[in-house]
């Protein structure tokens, strides 16, 4: 099988709950103290019933919503990720061949497929209670088939699947050809630096957040400069640091891009943002003449795809809704200016 670009990770059963009654407290003194490290909670009444509004369903999970995005920017796309022998996953394939993604969905014998139940409040944040289940039990012998597949890229979004499986089909992977990208999850950025960069090593592009990124560096989350130093030399490809509404730095090596975001016209839910965003970003280089050294403007053409699409999918309620065709991005008017600033390293 050839494809331009295999996902590898989860695949969840989503269910989004509103309802005016879930309330966000701010009390940084006292929440501290009692396990809330952010000093906000979201809350409400013990004892009663809750009126909520009608349940939206949904389909996420890093790899399936990475997958949607190269899908619908035009790429024969495959997704690898592990689900259990329900009606779930049957949902999750049909959603995925909506797309013309080709589904490799092993199943679980013993696990049921991932579910996460997401409590929005009306300013689109929100408490995401998770079962893992199947997404983090992929083994050796579901990859025999993924490992066969002749692919342009590899798009990693690891969740809690063991780290001795992604690096050898990264491995695997690179082998044959491909170019590699990863979104390490919170599981792979506590493992350290020590024990990540032989796989960072191997990848392309490296997209994490500047809260990860100081973590796996351990420079002081403020010490940006550092934290890009540090990065560098972890990864030998291109280094990608969100940072919310700041926006986003994206090095190369050889010079460093600072971008704004699209302004969102409602914050509908964040849910599958950060997927959306570095999805977008690759597939905006996949568009590059030469993968192994992006232009400048091949470089900012990324980086308003990927600002883009995160922006219409936080839009939208859930995580796959409002990702954007390749026509959605090119022709519309709203996703031509962003102020994107360049200077060398």
């Amino acid at each position: 099988m050839k494809c331009d670009v295999i996902t590898i990770g989860t695949a969840t059963r989503d269910v989004f709950l509103t309802s005016p009654l879930f309330r966000v407290l701010t009390d940084a003194a006292h929440l501290k103290k009692i396990g809330f490290p952010t000093g906000e909670a979201q809350c409400f009444a013990l004892g009663g019933k809750v009126e909520i509004g009608a349940p939206v369903l949904t389909t996420g999970g890093g790899a399936t919503n990475a997958a949607v995005t190269f899908g619908r920017q035009g790429f024969k796309t495959a997704c690898l990720a592990k689900v259990g022998d329900d009606e779930v996953a049957g949902d999750i394939e049909a959603e995925l061949a909506n797309d013309g993604i080709g589904a490799i969905l092993k199943r679980s014998a013993t696990k049921k497929t991932a579910f996460s139940t997401i409590l929005l409040v009306p300013s689109g944040e929100r408490t995401i209670l998770v079962y893992r289940g199947a997404s983090e039990d992929l083994q050796k012998s579901d990859c025999a088939e993924a490992k066969k597949i002749k692919s342009r890229w590899a798009y990693f979004v690891p969740g809690g699947i063991k780290f001795e499986i992604i690096a050898d089909l990264a491995e695997k992977l690179r082998r044959s050809g491909a170019f590699l990208a990863v979104n390490p999850s919170k599981p792979y950025i506590q493992m350290g630096a020590g024990k990540l960069k032989p796989l960072l090593k191997k990848m392309s592009v490296v997209i994490l957040n500047r809260e990860e990124a100081a973590y796996l560096t351990g420079c002081d989350y403020l010490a940006e400069e550092k934290i890009f130093k540090a990065m560098d030399a972890l990864v030998d490809g291109i280094a990608v640091i969100t940072d919310g509404p700041r926006g986003v730095k994206v090095s190369d090596g050889r010079a460093i891009y600072r971008a704004g975001i699209y302004k969102e016209k409602i914050v509908a839910d964040r849910t599958g943002a950060g997927d959306a965003f570095g999805s977008g970003f690759v597939a905006g280089l996949m568009r590059a003449r030469d993968s192994r050294r992006p232009t400048a403007e091949e470089i900012k053409y990324a980086i308003r795809l990927a600002s883009a699409n995160a922006t219409a999918v936080v839009e939208n309620v859930g995580a796959k809704k409002g990702i954007l065709t390749r026509g959605a991005f090119e022709k519309s008017p709203r996703w031509r200016d962003l102020k994107i600033v360049a200077r060398p390293l």
